[in-house]
């Protein structure tokens, strides 16, 4: 039977209890995750919140699982388990995707990506870079940043419903550009994101799968938007097809 708390209308569910030890834990790994550099126990118990003493604890129980190592020094980074971890989120779709992603990379001269929705972020689900190239765009997997930046986001926003954009419960409008993207057929962003770099996506609709996108990001380019946005298109049929 639920539970409910007591109010003074009629009867309301009571909230979920959740585990604040493991909310930290999670916690801890998306801290290793957003920094480019190993960090000491110190680092992490301030950026927690917490007393020293508790941040190693947690941090215990995520060495013991091999999500987390410590470097001779006592700083500590994401540890190798997480990667076998990432490898079975969308399993099926990274297979599929990766020799579409290789192909255009290289044609492109680009970083090529998939891009998922999380909430109200998005983040890199697998990437590929051009084997030549004078410079390339590190796109690392796990790499997040706000649903209403950047073309990729956008991209995502324009496959959305009504209802599918009011859960999210964003408090900013949708992208006007979003409107766009079935006309031009894709999205573009400049500077948005990294200053300097410029990117093109278009929708990946996967039936079962996260809202998502197929996306380049580059510094400079001889291809013109709409090609590129072109190659994207039918790349992004070639991966659902496979998935079929």
């Amino acid at each position: 039977m639920p539970e409910f708390a007591e109010t003074s209308g009629s009867p309301q569910p009571a909230p979920a209890a959740h585990s604040q030890t493991l909310s930290r834990g999670i916690r801890v790994l998306e801290i290793l995750a957003d920094t480019d550099k190993p960090m000491s126990i110190v680092e992490l118990a301030a950026a927690l919140d917490v007393h020293r003493s508790i941040a190693y604890r947690i941090l215990r129980t995520l060495e013991d699982h091999g999500l987390v190592v410590r470097d001779p020094a006592g700083l500590v980074r994401l540890g190798a388990r997480l990667a076998a971890l990432a490898r079975g989120v969308s399993r099926d779709l990274q297979a599929t995707a990766l020799p579409v992603l290789t192909r255009i990379a290289n044609e492109l001269g680009m970083t090529a990506f998939i891009a998922v929705l999380d909430q109200s972020e998005i983040v890199t689900l697998v990437s590929i870079e051009p084997r030549q190239a004078h410079a390339t765009v590190a796109q690392q997997p796990g790499t997040r940043h706000p649903l209403n930046r950047g073309a990729p986001g956008i991209a995502i926003q324009s496959g959305l419903g009504a209802a599918q954009w009011a859960a999210l419960g964003h408090a900013e409008t949708r992208r006007s550009e979003a409107r766009e993207v079935a006309d031009l057929g894709y999205a573009s962003s400049h500077d948005e994101v990294i200053p300097g770099l410029s990117s093109i996506a278009v929708p990946l609709v996967v039936p079962g799968e996260s809202p998502a996108s197929l996306a380049v990001v580059y510094i400079s380019s001889l291809h013109s938007p709409t090609d590129i946005g072109a190659a994207l298109t039918a790349a992004a049929r070639t991966i659902v097809a496979g998935l079929r």
